[in-house]
């Protein structure tokens, strides 16, 4: 990755004191019947408390992200982000810790293009509530984390992961210039973290997917293919909530009606994106809400919005629109006549370069005549489109 050409610059950062504060007083006013429905809703989430052992390191974080969104919200977007902006590096001095912000400009202007109030940014990951972490079935030493209201989710990743969102992130915001209703998962944010001067550690944060998670029955990260693709079912009665995978899936079907062509031209679109970018592995998350009775066969019962996105003069009639629910996250909600589906693209940084050729020729080797998940980003593409296709009526 080159060097951000304004180059990186530290500053002291203000302290989240008042913030807490206010979260803490606005905690305080709430009812009985509020906190037993939270609790209910985090069912399965363990909240990260005092005691738990990534307690100290959610807590830098959530210091480091007031502090960081203090400063967008000080200096908001004028206009769409400038090639200095996608190269900024903003290092914040805490006590005990830096945090470092990248892009910040671009991904603030990416936050506002999506209606999303920084103010609400700060609360929900600043330090009101606890950090929520699930057990999640994937394979990466990446760690997850939700949100104390379960509507952003923070993954770690790797140097390399980082380098390349990066060097995508220009293209990546002008394809949702060009698609606002995308299912690419929306990036939301990308900082460092050094604690003592160790090693920097980076995470991500984007909307999540499965939001609000209340009503959801069922979830499934979806690849296309069959090697390690199966999930042990939590028992019956067990708290856990786990993702199942594509094997777990086998004899479904997602019903959209007539919004299944909606859907499929979307995934070309997006897909045919990330074929460009040369990126492969990505998953299409996915979850199950059964539509209550007075929510069924109709639009009327919700208040309908859309987003505006600019129309590629190269690209005429290549805008995929749909009518959106007036909820939050409603970019990822598409109801069918009897469910809703919560439906994402993500993990979108892993390049086809030499380790994943090298991957892709031993797994040919380990398993003949099988479907896997390292194949080359045209493949990959295509069979994914060709999965939804198959399983969507």
């Amino acid at each position: 990755m080159a060097a951000p050409s304004p180059g990186p610059h530290e500053v002291l950062a203000p302290s989240p004191e008042a913030g807490c504060r206010a979260a803490t007083s606005t905690s305080g006013r709430r009812g009985l019947l509020w906190r037993l429905r939270d609790k209910q809703a985090r069912r399965g989430l363990f909240e990260i408390g005092p005691g738990h052992e990534l307690h100290q390191l959610t807590c830098m974080m959530q210091a480091g992200l007031w502090a960081a969104t203090q400063v967008s919200m000080d200096h908001p977007p004028t206009g769409p982000p400038t090639e200095e902006d996608f190269s900024e590096v903003l290092t914040q001095v805490h006590e005990g810790f830096e945090l470092g912000t990248l892009a910040g400009p671009a991904f603030a202007w990416l936050r506002h293009s999506l209606g999303l109030a920084e103010e609400d940014y700060q609360a929900a990951l600043g330090p009101g509530g606890p950090y929520l972490q699930f057990l999640s079935t994937s394979k990466s030493k990446a760690s997850f984390f939700l949100s104390h209201d379960q509507r952003f989710f923070l993954k770690t990743q790797r140097r390399r992961e980082v380098r390349a969102l990066l060097a995508h992130l220009p293209r990546y915001v002008q394809h949702l210039q060009r698609h606002p209703h995308s299912l690419l998962a929306r990036l939301l944010g990308v900082h460092s973290l050094r604690v003592a001067r160790g090693k920097k550690e980076f995470f991500i944060i984007m909307l999540s997917v499965f939001y609000p998670a209340g009503r959801i029955s069922e979830r499934y990260d979806i690849k296309g293919c069959e090697v390690s693709r199966w999930v042990e079912p939590a028992p019956e009665g067990s708290p856990l909530v786990l993702v199942l995978k594509d094997l777990n899936f086998q004899g479904k079907t997602i019903d959209l009606g007539p919004q299944r062509s909606w859907l499929l031209h979307q995934m070309e679109l997006d897909t045919a994106f990330l074929r460009e970018l040369n990126v492969l592995d990505y998953s299409l998350l996915m979850a199950f809400q059964h539509l209550h009775e007075d929510e069924r066969g109709s639009l009327l019962f919700r208040t309908v919005r859309s987003v505006r996105g600019v129309q590629s003069p190269e690209e005429p009639g290549s805008q995929n629109r749909r009518l959106l629910p007036d909820s939050p996250n409603a970019l990822h909600i598409l109801d069918g006549p009897e469910q809703r589906y919560f439906l994402g693209l993500v993990d979108l940084a892993t390049v086809y370069g030499l380790r994943k050729r090298l991957e892709h020729l031993w797994k040919t080797l380990r398993y003949p005549g099988r479907t896997f998940s390292t194949v080359s980003p045209a493949r990959y593409a295509r069979r994914l489109c060709q999965w939804v296709e198959a399983h969507t009526e």
